[in-house]
């Protein structure tokens, strides 16, 4: 969601923040501004919308300041105006404020604060931390004392950067449930909250952890807790080459991260295939063979696009495992960690890994002795240090707001995890899981082959783009791609779309639907999908526009209006090649309506609030 960078050293520090601030243009945000200590004061810049409405103005007036920090928002509190854009400052203008997160308890702390005197100006949650600290230091507290006075009042989540008129050479910081970083360059210093912002600059990296608070100067940076007492973090190297976000030819990233998904999928099976071929190697999970025999119910807890593939878990889990599954979304669990079974295991899929609602029920979950497991595709992130176990995806950076590489990676991970317990359980015996590994080692071919129906895809977005609401339809292990067919419409070219299970068609959806409704529906093999053809016989009486995407080349012409089919596979892996048509479908969809692909409206690619 929002973004932070802060910079201490010998380069001008707008420079550096707007530079920053512009490789997190993918989070989501609405408004961007800086703050910098300079003769005396502090200089502000902010704007509305795009960040190169605040770079053209810094270009116009370069401040050439040397210490500084900046943001990109994304609204929770107040609309997107000049007024809540951030930084945000006290009353008398010497403090400024950058913050991530929700602090929770801010009108209480604003009706003190106002009954005091003091006079708000944006209708945000941020600003009363400013006026904390301010309201510290006229207590006669220091600026870093008064700064944590001010953080051991606040209720919440933040990630928090902070300048002063009074102490122009120190940005503090301070983290509590959202991500915050220091950088460490020659001769230079930052902070930001995601490491993409500063790779540039960093040579290497300290990932703060909850209740932190950093003093950067230019001459080092001091870590401390809220107390005072000194505390190490350690500095992990920037790998720059992995962090490198470039379209390579491609007119959006979505469209080079959707394309990369042959070669990515290929790097998370790399090294995971035992020399037998029977069995799968996981680095990074821990649980031996005994404790995988003994588990009793695994709990998946994900939000949006991970949810799904959460889904998709529990099917494959069930089905080449054996264990009982339940799937729940991060803001819909709380209160039920005292109902798992004794010998459960507590399974996170994140992107990210800083996923607020995901995060949330993780840290719930903690002295219930249950044991913890995150899929995720960032290593340095919250889930997988604060987790048992760590399962990763590999699938490199993915900037595109609507994921794509991401979700079909942690499908692919969960096969793999689901094998593995298989072979451990017995449930899949040694040939069976040679022949489903010898299918997974073959899938980024197969998915490569599959970009062949591309063209056919773009004509059918043309019928799509003027479509006011979209069905989407599956059946078994194929309705939670449906559920993500659906998902990608909507989030990119703003068409009511939704996904169902297909047998449950006659108990409402059906009723929708006319000529002037178009249906997408996803099949694969075996007997459901057999039972899918049938539902769509009853779409078709009712003349609405069939687009059926299927493993199977001899489906019957008269089954759609459009057949596109992919290539075949083992049954647990269809929903990998079935999504990538719609993956596609949503995109040029969303290209043809002219819609903001890589960003669109009101999305943020890492939920960090709640």
């Amino acid at each position: 969601m929002c973004g932070i960078v802060g910079y201490v050293g010998d380069n001008f520090a707008e420079i550096v923040v707007v530079d920053g601030l512009k490789r997190l243009e993918y989070r989501g945000y609405d408004s961007a501004g800086l703050a910098v200590p300079l003769d005396g004061g502090l200089k502000l810049r902010r704007r509305v919308g795009k960040i190169i409405n605040l770079e053209r103005e810094v270009l116009k007036e370069p401040l050439q300041a040397h210490v500084g920090v900046g943001h990109t928002r994304w609204a929770t509190h107040g609309a997107p105006t000049e007024a809540n854009t951030h930084p945000h400052t006290d009353a008398a203008g010497r403090i400024a404020v950058v913050h991530n997160g929700i602090i929770e308890n801010y009108l209480e702390l604003r009706h003190e604060l106002e009954a005091a005197g003091d006079h708000f100006t944006s209708a945000t949650d941020t600003e009363v931390v400013p006026h904390l600290v301010a309201a510290g230091m006229a207590r006669g507290l220091g600026l870093v004392e008064a700064f944590r006075a001010a953080l051991r009042r606040l209720e919440g989540s933040f990630a928090l950067g902070l300048v002063s008129a009074s102490h122009p050479g120190v940005i503090l910081g301070a983290r509590r449930s959202s991500p915050l970083v220091v950088g460490y360059g020659e001769k230079e210093f930052l902070l930001a909250s995601d490491v993409l912002a500063i790779q540039s600059y960093a040579e290497a990296v300290s990932y703060l952890e909850d209740g932190d608070v950093c003093v950067i100067e230019a001459s080092g940076v001091t870590l401390s807790d809220l107390e005072g007492r000194p505390v190490e973090r350690p500095r992990h190297k920037v790998d720059r080459e992995s962090l490198a976000v470039r379209k390579e030819g491609h007119r959006h990233f979505m469209a080079k991260e959707i394309h990369e998904q042959p070669r990515v999928l290929a790097q998370t099976i790399s090294g995971r295939i035992a020399d037998s071929g029977r069995d799968v190697v996981l680095d990074g999970v821990g649980l031996t063979g005994d404790q995988v025999r003994e588990l009793e119910h695994v709990q998946i807890v994900a939000c949006g696009t991970s949810w799904h593939a959460g889904l998709l878990g529990r099917y494959l889990i069930e089905g080449l495992a054996g264990i009982p599954v339940r799937v729940d979304y991060g803001s819909e669990f709380r209160g039920r960690a005292a109902l798992l079974p004794k010998r459960s295991l507590f399974l996170t899929i994140s992107q990210s890994g800083e996923t607020a609602d995901t995060l949330t029920a993780l840290r719930g979950i903690r002295g219930q002795g249950v044991r913890t497991l995150t899929v995720c595709n960032v290593p340095t992130s919250s889930m997988v240090r604060e987790s048992d176990d760590a399962l990763l995806t590999l699938v490199g950076p993915e900037i595109g707001v609507a994921s794509t590489k991401a979700f079909t990676g942690q499908i692919l991970a969960l096969a793999l995890l689901a094998a593995h317990w298989g072979v451990a359980r017995g449930t899949l015996s040694p040939v069976d899981a040679e022949s489903f590994l010898d299918h997974l080692v073959r899938l980024p071919g197969l998915v490569e082959h599959a970009f062949t129906v591309e063209p056919a895809l773009l004509e059918e977005a043309r019928v799509l783009a003027d479509a006011r609401s979209v069905l989407y339809l599956g059946r078994g292990i194929n309705y939670p791609v449906a559920l993500e067919g659906a998902l990608k419409l909507k989030e990119l070219s703003y068409i009511h779309a939704e996904g169902y299970p297909a047998g449950e068609m006659k108990h409402g959806p059906i009723a929708l639907i006319d000529p002037r409704f178009p249906v997408v529906a996803v099949a694969g093999s075996g007997q459901d999908q057999t039972k899918l053809l049938s539902n769509l016989s009853e779409v078709r009486a009712r003349e609405a526009r069939v687009t059926l995407v299927t493993t199977d080349p001899e489906t019957p012409a008269s089954a759609a209006d459009r057949l596109i089919v992919v290539p075949r596979t083992s049954p647990w892996l269809e929903p990998i090649l079935l999504v990538l048509p719609l993956q596609l479908l949503a995109y040029h969809t969303a290209v043809l309506k002219g819609s903001d692909v890589d960003q669109p409206r009101n999305l943020a690619k890492s939920v960090t609030v709640e």
